[in-house]
């Protein structure tokens, strides 16, 4: 389908663009002009004209139409359950700043569940900037359960768990995977998949009815490289073995099959359950180093939900036609 890529279809769509990039990207007036290919005076008034439209206060409360073409066409390509795209907010932007309201907002519906669900969680900084932007709640109805482990390398906590933080703010039973994220070989991972309170946890995880993750890339700057799980000889190794990305740190190549390697085996965490309609698994990711793995995990249904922004959006559809 043909996409509108400059242009917005009314004022509206064009007084909320622009005060995305203000309130939520941190642009100046001029920035948000030479952005839109607008004069600065024009800029000031669509921003005036958000603002007392209400159609922006901290979140974006007006769906831009580029947004809405885009998620349909994502919808269908992919035959996804859900599927937010926000709009992006420049080049040298954090994406995450755009994505984290929308997330939140994914995130909020499910806790509003009357019934009790049980919510498996990724790790990183989507995941993190999703849990912060976060309005108030309480949902001691559901639990929260992580899907990976939750000490780092060195021995430390991991940086970007996101289980405790968000168990904090809605009150909710939790469950976070208390092992390594990696054990150090196959052997000591099958002795702790042998400990109760970890085949618990993970039979929790396994059977989860909703899962939020974000979504890593295999390139040269992967966060299992930068957060101290992988050296650089072993990330050139499995770039040349066709790794393509990551999920919950289980690596899978371009097609979003899960690939045969020793870090693999020594994932003390689960992969993400499968999906249906009715257990969704939302995959939160923005940023041009991420297309290529969020279009594996699409393509091969590792995920059947989206939140992402408008460059990211395009990158996955341009790359899976």
């Amino acid at each position: 389908m043909n996409l509108p890529i400059t242009t917005d279809s009314s004022t509206d769509d064009q007084a909320a663009r622009a005060a995305w990039l203000y309130y939520v990207g941190g642009l100046t007036q001029d920035q948000i002009a030479s952005e839109m290919g607008l004069s600065r005076q024009r800029a000031q008034r669509l921003v005036s004209r958000a603002v007392a439209a209400g159609l922006i206060h901290v979140r974006l409360n007006h769906h831009l139409a580029t947004c809405q073409a885009l998620e349909s066409a994502l919808r269908e390509r992919f035959g996804l359950v859900r599927c937010r795209v926000m709009p992006g907010l420049g080049p040298d932007r954090d994406p995450v700043r755009s994505i984290a309201p929308a997330a939140a907002e994914e995130m909020e519906r499910v806790l509003r569940e009357p019934r009790s669900l049980v919510i498996a969680l990724g790790t990183g900084r989507a995941l993190r900037g999703m849990v912060d932007a976060l309005g108030p709640a309480e949902a001691p109805q559901h639990r929260l359960v992580s899907l990976l482990g939750n000490i780092a390398p060195d021995g430390s906590a991991s940086f970007f768990e996101v289980i405790m933080r968000l168990a904090e703010k809605v009150r909710a039973p939790h469950y976070p995977m208390p092992v390594p994220v990696m054990a150090d070989s196959a052997e000591e991972n099958a002795a702790l998949q042998a400990l109760g309170v970890l085949r618990k946890v993970r039979d929790l995880a396994r059977n989860a009815d909703v899962t939020f993750v974000g979504i890593g890339q295999m390139s040269d700057d992967a966060p299992l490289l930068t957060d101290g799980f992988l050296t650089p000889e072993e990330l050139r190794e499995i770039q040349q073995l066709g790794a393509a990305g990551e999920v919950a740190g289980w690596i899978f190549d371009e097609e979003g099959r899960y690939l045969d390697l020793s870090i693999n085996r020594r994932m003390t965490g689960v992969r993400v359950p499968e999906t249906s309609a009715d257990r969704p698994v939302i995959g939160i990711t923005a940023g041009a180093s991420k297309v290529v793995a969020a279009t594996a995990a699409l393509r091969s249904g590792i995920i059947n939900g989206l939140v992402t922004d408008e460059p990211t959006a395009r990158g996955i559809l341009a790359r899976s036609q």
